[in-house]
């Protein structure tokens, strides 16, 4: 009988634990608290919402795509007062916008918001928006899952008291663990929360009181032993690159997605259309043709199955089609991939494209 060589690891020690988090501490540039939960970051998102969030709480909930609107979904589980900031899914919201609803529901003490949302290919402006949440005291929670690695995620200079983050996209990691930084005010929200999950594996209370507060000696459970020595190679990596570097690369690779598909023609076009409002993470394009994104989607797959192609989700699979630029496969090369098979599929049904064109425009977006 062999025994895979990954199935017979020592267990891993809480020292090892901690150090790690400390890692990921440090990648946010952050002196709160960070958790590294076990499990893919709908844990945190979804525990982060339960701890803090009660009968009593008047929630901003600003959707711009379907992580916003499952958070206003648990928010209402929770009991809360919830009102919804929807903003067209093409765009961004802004910290007007954001500044108007405070005025409009002045009891407002929790929002919560998605900075990139790479379902949709937009990016928030948290910077800005966590200025107003600061001057009406509201606590702030946000989902920088996809936007890690891509661009600047800064909780405490951004004033953000629960900050979710996931490895599995720009940061080019594993999906099975995940991390939440969390402030003295979000812990003080928790403790003060009757509804709070306890003895529960959403708890994070349970982590603050055990791990936490207990001088990280000794873990809650058995880790995600794989998972946690992924993240720590994966955080290992970031830091021999250099984090300005990861990100760069996903601007580039943003902007030469943009700037080829421009070029191609052929009824594709940038799904966000103001680039200031387009996520480094992902790129997503609109198909106006009239041949369906998921179709093309599909054909494109089945021509190079490597390249990072996917079409939108439920109602947008007719329309939209997302180029997944993140991790390694923010790259020139993977890029100019994209194109050339879609170019392809979209020749194969008679339309005029001009691929070599957008193969130059991309090389001349990267710099």
């Amino acid at each position: 009988m062999t025994t895979h060589p990954l199935l017979d690891l020592p267990p891993l020690s809480a020292p090892r634990f901690a150090a790690i988090e400390d890692r990921v501490a440090k990648l946010l540039g952050t002196s709160q608290d960070v958790v590294i939960m076990q499990g893919e970051a709908l844990l945190p998102l979804e525990g982060a919402i339960r701890a803090t969030a009660g009968p009593g709480t008047t929630a901003l909930n600003i959707i711009t795509g379907p992580y916003g609107q499952t958070f206003g979904n648990w928010l209402r589980d929770c009991g809360a007062t919830v009102i919804d900031l929807a903003v067209p899914f093409h765009t961004a919201v802004t910290a007007e916008q954001v500044r108007e609803a405070f005025a409009a529901h002045p009891s407002i003490d929790f929002v919560s918001l998605v900075h990139a949302e790479a379902a949709t290919g937009n990016t928030n402006p948290v910077a800005e928006i966590g200025e107003v949440v600061r001057e009406r005291g509201a606590l702030f929670y946000l989902d920088a899952v996809a936007s890690i690695g891509a661009e600047p995620v800064l909780p405490d200079a951004w004033g953000v008291d629960l900050c979710v983050i996931g490895a599995q996209k720009a940061m080019g990691g594993p999906a099975g663990v995940s991390a939440v930084s969390v402030s003295e005010r979000a812990w003080a929200r928790m403790a003060a929360n009757p509804g709070a999950p306890r003895r529960s594996y959403l708890s994070l209370l349970d982590w603050k009181e055990r791990w936490v507060d207990a001088g990280r000696k000794t873990l809650l459970h058995a880790p995600a032993q794989l998972e946690m020595l992924a993240l720590e190679a994966c955080v290992e990596r970031i830091e021999a690159e250099g984090l300005d570097a990861v990100m760069s690369r996903h601007t580039a690779a943003a902007a030469a997605t943009r700037a080829g598909v421009r070029a191609l023609g052929g009824g594709l076009e940038p799904y966000v259309y103001d680039a200031g409002e387009a996520a480094p993470v992902a790129t997503t394009l609109r198909a106006t043709s009239g041949i369906l994104a998921s179709e093309l989607v599909a054909r494109a797959l089945a021509l190079d199955p490597s390249v990072p192609l996917a079409a939108g989700g439920g109602a947008l699979a007719s329309e939209m089609i997302r180029v997944n630029h993140y991790g390694a496969d923010a790259a020139l090369d993977v890029v100019v991939r994209c194109l050339s098979v879609l170019a392809e599929v979209l020749v194969e049904r008679g339309v005029s494209v001009d691929a070599g064109e957008a193969g130059r425009a991309a090389e001349r977006a990267w710099g």
